[in-house]
């Protein structure tokens, strides 16, 4: 009896919907709902893009964090006209979605403990990532440090956002 039903494709295709789905609720964050600073050091950017990022990594883990950053930010970049930074993006935005999700997945005790440990170094891995991005695209030792602020509020503003979420949010997946 040859069946096509699997319960495993079923579980591949279920993943792949989510990452699809985080991967454009990234893009759209980052897009659609974004301050453009003049005043910064590159003309900076402050986004929502890091919600969706962090909620992929603490409900749904690491993986699904690398890949919702990753793809939904590099995107971003590259469709508007921050082509240049798009390598780069892909791979700090997408590191921090996966050391998040780690941390998430394996720092023992309480849960928002563990989310703000994630939260804190994302935020360090963004910042140093872009600090030294800057450095080599603009040359410039100095200038890096405007775009600080900017980085900063980002990634605090979506864990303020986030920590009160994804509880409920991981309670409403495990239902379903």
């Amino acid at each position: 009896m040859d069946s096509t039903y699997s319960p495993r494709s079923t579980s591949k295709t279920k993943m792949l919907v989510i990452h699809a789905l985080f991967i454009a609720f990234t893009l759209a964050a980052t897009m659609f709902i974004n301050i453009r600073l003049p005043i910064m050091g590159n003309g900076g950017l402050i986004h929502l893009g890091n919600v969706p990022l962090f909620i992929a990594a603490f409900v749904y883990g690491r993986k699904t964090g690398a890949i919702a950053g990753a793809f939904g930010m590099g995107l971003f970049d590259l469709i508007s006209g921050w082509t240049a930074w798009a390598p780069f993006t892909f791979i700090i935005v997408g590191a921090m979605g996966y050391v998040a999700g780690l941390i998430g997945e394996k720092m023992p005790g309480k849960r928002t403990l563990a989310y703000c440990v994630a939260i804190a170094v994302a935020l360090i891995i963004k910042i140093v990532g872009y600090y030294f991005v800057e450095v080599i695209l603009y040359g410039n030792w100095i200038q890096p440090f405007g775009s600080i602020p900017g980085n900063f509020l980002q990634v605090i503003v979506a864990g303020i956002i986030v920590l009160p979420l994804v509880g409920r949010l991981k309670k409403i997946v495990g239902q379903v």
